[in-house]
């Protein structure tokens, strides 16, 4: 049994500069210094045609004053899918660039097939009622090694049976009419103001189901009342959605400002969780990267609870801005709120503000695994007894069942084939799994790099998982000394942020953090052959 949960459903400091707006990148030193080498035909390696353009969408500054320069690109004004750069600059001077669009051939940019025959094939592969009227929009296609093509992009929006939301994208070939690709926008595991004003800083206490005690960042409203919005945090919200499944929920509104009881007896209680498990998300990626909120701008984002019924899932949403968590089955699934769900879905939320990993292939995959390894780094930097840190992902979900033997959690990073569906290793069929089962590679991955050929507590010889080291690695190699979770968090972020564009794959991410690791602590460190040897160790070379 499997759940499509988070999405089928972390002391070294780095130096990132803030993000910036639209606005602020237009006049960005460090975008126009790399807008300018663009121009120039300075940046090495960079495989572009005569009309191709490129937009700044994202600064990062590491800790040594390397640039690293995000941009979108077009070509004749269409939106080119797989075609996105960064350009890496040291000592201003260009370095690299990190791409995955090699082809210089550009289709022709007239269609063949209009917007309605695009509109009826992609219509054929979504099953479930539309919401609103399916929306295109022309591109050029360019993901993986085909020749770019010119597609619509279709979008449809609606409900899956199992309650969770569904924001498709279709690709289809504007001259052939042949479905390319296809992939959801939403990943799976604000509310209107109340008309009082509730914006002063305050602290309340709570009882949560999975955390304990905790103490929460909450705001005061004028009539003396308090509600779970933290304005410290950017003036993040949690709301009730009481069941429902449509709209923003509601205020969580207290006289006393103390929350939940530990029980399910309070609607309050699961909201304590939700709540305190974003506020340390925000703290880990603010206080160990210094990235002031998901899209590094300050701004806190919406957490919705209690959605729908008997819905065992949670997910992100860029629509809303939020992330969403429901209240499990009623049977073997508890409430979806636990810390490292939380991490996971806030962690969606960075990604498709960095590097935007296409959520379908292997670059999904590496999507999904980002989420896994946050939400295991937040569990490390809250290091909350009541919930451990381990890398385990949704440990405290799962009820004992019959049906379930063995399964005690949702993802097991150190050993991803023991839910029986995720591999270990890397192999070519990857790219045709689902994205929640071929993360496990990089979940594997990072475990490594961070812990070694190490068998966690509870599942060695005489347990149920009986693992012996040369079970955890795929070469045989049982030597990996892992670098400390500190130091495997600090090098994926930067991959991620300075370093994956949106088709990354496997192979990318390997080369993604061996420059990351070469930024951080140079190319002849231990951190970097460790990161080249843990990748062999899942089959990465």
């Amino acid at each position: 049994m499997r759940f499509t949960l988070l999405g089928a459903g972390v002391l070294t400091a780095l130096m990132i500069s803030p993000a910036a707006s639209a606005g602020d990148l237009a006049t960005s030193r460090s975008a126009m210094r790399a807008q300018a080498m663009l121009q120039s035909g300075s940046v090495p390696m960079l495989k572009r045609a005569a009309a191709d353009s490129f937009v700044a969408r994202d600064v990062v500054v590491d800790r040594k004053g390397n640039e690293h320069v995000r941009f979108s690109r077009t070509y004749r004004g269409l939106p080119v899918i797989g075609g996105s750069i960064v350009v890496h600059s040291r000592n201003g001077r260009p370095d690299s660039v990190t791409q995955t669009m090699d082809e210089l051939q550009r289709p022709d940019i007239v269609p063949s097939v209009n917007r309605r025959k695009a509109i009826s094939v992609a219509g054929t592969h979504f099953d479930v009622a539309a919401q609103k009227a399916p929306t295109t929009r022309l591109v050029v296609y360019a993901r993986g090694e085909a020749t770019p093509a010119l597609a619509y992009e279709v979008r449809y929006v609606g409900v899956k049976k199992d309650q969770t939301p569904t924001d498709m994208r279709y690709i289809v070939d504007a001259h052939t009419g042949q479905l390319l690709d296809k992939w959801d926008t939403i990943h799976t595991a604000g509310p209107g103001r109340d008309p009082r004003t509730c914006d002063t800083a305050s602290s309340g206490t709570g009882t949560g189901l999975y955390v304990g005690q905790v103490e929460l960042g909450t705001a005061q409203c004028s009539n003396g009342r308090y509600q779970l919005t933290d304005p410290s945090r950017g003036g993040g919200r949690t709301t009730n959605m009481s069941n429902r499944k449509v709209g923003l929920g509601a205020a969580f509104v207290d006289s006393d400002n103390v929350w939940g009881t530990g029980t399910n007896s309070s609607s309050q209680t699961v909201g304590v969780d939700a709540h305190y498990g974003v506020s340390m998300t925000w703290d880990y990626f603010d206080q160990v990267h210094g990235r002031s909120g998901i899209a590094d701008d300050g701004q806190g984002a919406l957490s919705r609870v209690h959605f729908g019924r008997n819905y065992a899932n949670a997910f992100w949403s860029d629509d809303c801005f939020c992330m969403t968590f429901g209240d499990g089955n009623g049977s073997s699934v508890t409430p979806l709120v636990e810390l490292d769900v939380a991490g996971h879905e806030m962690s969606h939320g960075v990604t498709s503000r960095t590097a935007n990993l296409i959520y379908s292939g292997e670059s999904g995959g590496l999507n999904e695994a980002t989420s896994d390894i946050f939400g295991a780094m937040v569990e490390q930097f809250a290091n909350n007894p009541t919930d451990a840190p381990d890398y385990l992902i949704g440990e405290l979900v799962f009820r004992q069942d019959p049906n379930l033997p063995y399964q005690t959690a949702l993802r097991y990073m150190f050993k991803p084939s023991l839910d029986g569906l995720s591999p270990d290793c890397w192999s070519p069929e990857l790219g045709g799994m689902d994205v929640h089962y071929n993360s496990g590679v990089a979940n594997h991955f990072f475990y490594l790099l961070a812990e070694g050929a190490v068998v966690p507590d509870g599942f060695g010889a005489g347990t149920g998982a009986n693992l012996a080291p040369s079970d955890m690695v795929c070469n045989g190699d049982t030597s990996l000394a892992g670098i400390g979770h500190e130091a495997a968090g600090d090098i994926w972020y930067l991959a991620l942020t300075g370093y994956m564009v949106e088709d990354t794959d496997y192979a990318g991410a390997r080369a993604a953090t061996l420059s990351a690791a070469t930024d951080l602590y140079g190319a002849e460190s231990a951190e970097y052959a460790a990161v080249a040897a843990t990748w062999s160790a899942v089959s990465v070379e």
